[in-house]
Formats: C-alpha cells, structure tokens, sequence
C-alpha cells in the first residue's frame, strides 16, 4: 500500500464540509501518490481499499453524467463487471449498490460488444434510445447516490487506515 498521510485538521475540515468532500480529501492524496492517473502503477501500489474507494469517484462521475451507457463506452466496464467491485460494495456494507452493479453487470454482458464500438457523437446519443434498459439502473443511482456516498464515507472513517495514516 503506498504511504498515503493526511493531517488530522485538513481531514477534519473536509468532513465538516460532507461525506463527498471527506471522501475527495482522501482521493486528492491517494491519486497524488500515484501520479494521478488510475493505470498499471496504480494497481500495483495501491491497497485493494484505495483502488475501490477511486473505482467509487470513477464510476460516480461517469454515471451522474451520463449513466452506464457512458460507462460503457467510455471503456470502464470491464474494471466494474470483471473485476470485484460489487462484491467488496456488498462487504463494506452498501448492499444497494452492490445490487445494483450486478444487474447492470446483466445488461453489460448482452449489450456490451454494441455499446463499446466506435460511434459520431449523434449514433453515441441514440444508444440511449437503443438500450432504454439501463435507464432504471442509472435513475436507481442517481436517487441513491447520496446514501452511497455517505456510506462509503462511513465505511472510510471507520477503516480509516486501510486508506491513509492521519499525522
């Protein structure tokens, strides 16, 4: 795990500020300590803890701004659906989403090959039209984001050091 320290005060004021800005004040060390960007590297100095809680802001991002069908295409799928992610959400207690990513993992593996090809900005937009069945799961996250949020916040605070050593 790559040494990742945060002063007491500035996590302490992040969390006055929320669950997101407690979690964003994490992230911004873990992601400077490996340069950035979520690649190779970052897999192998990271804790499994850190790579999940920056897999949560990924996939945060990509499905309040456009839902799985951008997740998809955006070539994030496979790090969600092949890999562990729903099953660590289960063990750290946000069984919704861990839920919810096993659904979507469903439509994933029928519609993928369609949703990931190489598309104008219009053909990208009428996937959405195409594939309206991911539009439950996308509106199912959007309704329970906060509650994910703050329960993975939750699950952070109490396993704080398998994230990072507060000086």
């Amino acid at each position: 795990m790559e040494g990742i320290i945060i002063e007491d005060t500035q996590l302490r004021i992040a969390a006055q500020n929320g669950h997101e800005a407690f979690l964003q004040c994490i992230l911004q060390e873990i992601k400077r300590s490996v340069g950035g960007s979520l690649d190779g590297d970052a897999l192998a100095k990271l804790s499994t803890d850190q790579l999940t809680l920056w897999a949560y802001d990924v996939l945060r991002e990509e499905l309040l701004e456009g839902g799985f069908i951008q997740l998809i295409h955006n070539g994030w799928a496979d790090f969600f659906f092949k890999n562990p992610f729903a099953l660590v959400m289960k063990q750290w207690g946000v069984r919704d989403l861990s839920k919810l990513m096993y659904g979507a993992a469903k439509l994933y593996k029928v519609y993928s090959e369609e949703i990931m090809k190489d598309c104008t900005d219009e053909e990208f937009m009428a996937l959405y039209e195409r594939y309206p069945q991911f539009e439950e799961f996308d509106d199912d996250f959007v309704e329970k984001e906060e509650e994910f949020t703050s329960n993975i916040a939750q699950y952070v605070d109490e396993n704080i050091s398998h994230f990072c050593t507060i000086s």
